[in-house]
């Protein structure tokens, strides 16, 4: 048996229940697995061993009685530190928060423990969690564990390094621009950011969000293969009446035709040539597996989705926005912000109000398109994996940066899945990955169409 901590989420859960090897052992091996290699890349920002092992011991003892252990049953999980967990700083990566103390678990951290998860370690965030690039004043940067002079991405850069180096089977992640997909991309693993409404969070430590994050931000998984993604999508779907936009819908749908679009350069963006290749070769993946797919030149407007997403994310109350990133005194927070703020600063009532107007008719035209092609293939980013830091490398970069990420930011704005799956790597260790993008709570054709891809594809292999 390979060692532990190589194992995949499904494989620790069958192999504990089935009581072939231990919860307790999973968890001495992952936490010395996070000892060797977490000082190098500064993935996981707080530990507690003992807290661990105590969880992996009741773990052990529910099924030495013949109880139900759940089904993620000694699975090492990582959390990250934007989401209230019971006795720990809900930090956001910020030194204002470093004393703030959760006296309960944000549902998503529930539902994790109660499946039996293993809690391994909180992990890094940028400040604010605003950046595709995960640095901060109090916890420091994380590195690329595949290679350590591209991003990890952000914000759950933390998350996907400490899914790629092996510390966590399963890492948990946010999005509400990306911040599940594109660090899932930069690490070389996959990322599922589920539909609005799938899975139930809050944090009680905090202020109730603005609308723009109600209705765009999710709680997703990070993982290694599709299987685990499904494995945790279902364990992290348990409803809450803490979050009262949850929605208890079936995690498997209607079938539907297996029939996909692949679309290269969405709103005419300069998709680099690696990636168009390996959004070509996913699609001859799936017609090989059955599917009929068809290559499209236009998708439904992402640049307008990006336009009206930052105006309910960022134009509520930028002022307040800049005036906390201000006092943080983060680089990275107050380059985000500056460089919208021409959108910001401009948006009305008036102009807040159109935008969700628009939205409803974007997601209209979304939902519309999709009972056509039920699956669509398109880039995650237009660029292959960032240089670390290349958004605070002046305006220019900045703005290379955020038009390259066109492909994940307007799509949280129609409450659609959507799926980062590494597809293989180049030469210097530089990750390659594809979107998929299925109909609301249709997180099931996202990853039926992944597993596809996924078996004619090499198997990933882990950062050493």
């Amino acid at each position: 048996m390979p060692e532990l901590w190589r194992l995949s989420a499904q494989e620790i859960a069958s192999l504990v229940q089935l009581r072939d090897i231990s919860a307790d052992e999973v968890a001495q091996a992952c936490l010395q697995r996070l000892e060797r290699v977490n000082p190098a890349i500064n993935a996981v920002v707080e530990y507690r061993p003992e807290e661990t092992l105590a969880q992996a011991r009741e773990v052990d003892r529910k099924l030495a009685a013949g109880e139900d252990a759940g089904p993620l049953a000694g699975v090492p999980v990582s959390i990250k530190v934007n989401v209230d967990q019971t006795g720990y700083a809900t930090t956001n990566g910020l030194k204002g928060q470093r004393h703030l103390i959760a006296t309960r678990d944000n549902p998503v951290v529930a539902s994790l423990l109660q499946a039996g998860a293993l809690s391994i370690g909180r992990t890094n965030t940028p400040a604010f969690s605003y950046r595709w690039f995960t640095s901060n004043q109090l916890h420091g940067a994380t590195l690329n564990p595949r290679n350590a002079a591209l991003t990890p991405g952000g914000s759950s850069g933390g998350a996907a390094a400490s899914v790629a180096a092996g510390i966590a089977a399963i890492g948990h992640g946010t999005d509400i621009a990306g911040s599940i997909r594109y660090p899932a991309y930069a690490c070389g693993v996959h990322g599922l950011r589920p539909s609005f409404g799938r899975i139930a969070a809050w944090n009680a430590s905090g202020a109730e969000r603005t609308i723009g994050g109600q209705i765009m931000a999710v709680s997703g998984p990070i993982a290694r293969s599709v299987a685990d993604l499904s494995l945790a999508l279902r364990a992290m779907s348990v409803g809450s009446v803490d979050d009262p936009w949850w929605v208890p819908a079936p995690l498997q749908g209607p079938d539907m035709p297996r029939r996909a679009a692949v679309c290269l350069r969405p709103d005419g963006i300069d998709t680099a040539p690696e990636i168009c290749r390996a959004l070509l070769e996913s699609a001859d993946k799936l017609r090989d597996a059955g599917w009929i797919v068809d290559e499209v030149d236009e998708l439904i407007s992402l640049e307008e989705a990006v336009a009206i997403q930052i105006a309910l994310w960022m134009g509520d109350g930028y002022e307040k926005l800049v005036a906390a990133a201000q006092q943080e005194g983060d680089p990275g927070a107050i380059a985000a912000l500056a460089g919208q703020k021409a959108l910001a600063e401009s948006v009305t009532l008036a102009d807040f109000s159109g935008a969700l107007s628009r939205r409803l008719g974007i997601a209209r035209q979304w939902a519309q398109f999709l009972q056509r092609y039920p699956v669509v293939l398109l880039p995650v980013s237009a660029s292959l994996p960032f240089a670390s830091d290349l958004d605070l490398q002046g305006e220019a970069a900045y703005r290379q940066v955020w038009r390259a990420q066109l492909p994940m930011i307007g799509l949280p704005l129609t409450g659609l899945p959507a799926l980062s799956l590494c597809t293989g790597y180049l030469a210097d260790n530089t990750p390659l990955g594809i979107q998929i993008v299925a109909g609301r709570f249709r997180e099931d054709l996202c990853l039926a169409a992944g597993a596809d891809i996924e078996a004619r594809s090499p198997r990933l292999p882990l950062a050493e």
